[in-house]
């Protein structure tokens, strides 16, 4: 398919104009006019790269690409090889951040959701338009030992588990990547636990004092499934080729 008819689908199904992000949303480095081989991956490492290169692919779609606010403008080291790669391989780099979080089917948050069995999902916050933390409900309480290890299975990474109370967990609050101060809103809507990719040394203290359990699950773990399912619907809507890369990131 034409490369421009690809990105004004994803333009429509991603809605990217709804959100202030922190880097540009759809295509960031042009490359072939047309598309057959996509190769997806979390992040536009060199690693995904590599893989894009080796399948031949025409585009590498992710969900962190470049560019990002405050980042340094100028095109150097890890950088430079990174673009000059895909530049040597005429591979267009399309990049979609919160867009791909919030996606009510694709999305990060609703990916997890359908990997750990969530029901009733719903915003955290009523009336918040762009959904970015969400809410919902275990089918059956689990405690937080037992919840830790089904992570640990399904994300295939090992969460740090922080133990804010001894009760069972039936309800929580998540947001996958970087969203580990939202644990102070989860905590005011007094769910029981709060899932996130990433933890700091505050969130230790917002979890033992306010009573609310919080697993860091990974942010490249608990962003896989995005830009995977992502991928998959477009193979599924036009014939392309699509192969997910999972770059070793254990972070």
């Amino acid at each position: 398919m034409q490369r421009d008819e690809l990105l004004r689908y994803l333009e429509t199904l991603l809605q990217p104009h709804r959100f202030k992000d922190y880097a540009p949303n759809g295509l960031q480095i042009e490359g072939k006019e047309r598309v057959q081989t996509l190769v997806t991956a979390v992040t536009a490492d060199q690693f995904a790269i590599d893989a894009a290169v080796n399948a031949g692919a025409d585009a590498l779609l992710v969900h962190h690409g470049y560019f990002w606010k405050n980042e340094a403008p100028v095109i150097t080291g890890m950088k430079k090889r990174r673009i000059q790669a895909l530049l040597k391989h005429d591979i267009n780099l399309i990049g979609y951040h919160l867009p791909l979080d919030c996606h009510p089917t694709l999305g990060n948050n609703a990916q997890l959701a359908a990997l750990l069995g969530i029901e009733q999902s719903e915003p955290l916050e009523p009336g918040e338009e762009l959904h970015l933390v969400h809410r919902g409900v275990l089918a059956e309480p689990i405690r937080g030992a037992a919840l830790s290890a089904l992570l640990a299975r399904r994300l295939n990474r090992e969460p740090l588990h922080i133990a804010g109370h001894d009760r069972p967990i039936r309800t929580l609050a998540w947001c996958t990547g970087g969203a580990q101060d939202y644990i102070d809103v989860a905590a005011a809507h007094g769910v029981d636990a709060f899932l996130s990719g990433e933890v700091s040394e505050r969130t230790y203290h917002s979890a033992v004092e306010q009573g609310i359990d919080y697993f860091a699950c990974g942010h490249h773990a608990t962003e896989r499934g995005g830009v995977k399912a992502l991928g998959e619907h477009l193979a599924q809507m036009f014939d392309l080729d699509v192969t997910f890369v999972d770059s070793p990131n254990p972070v």
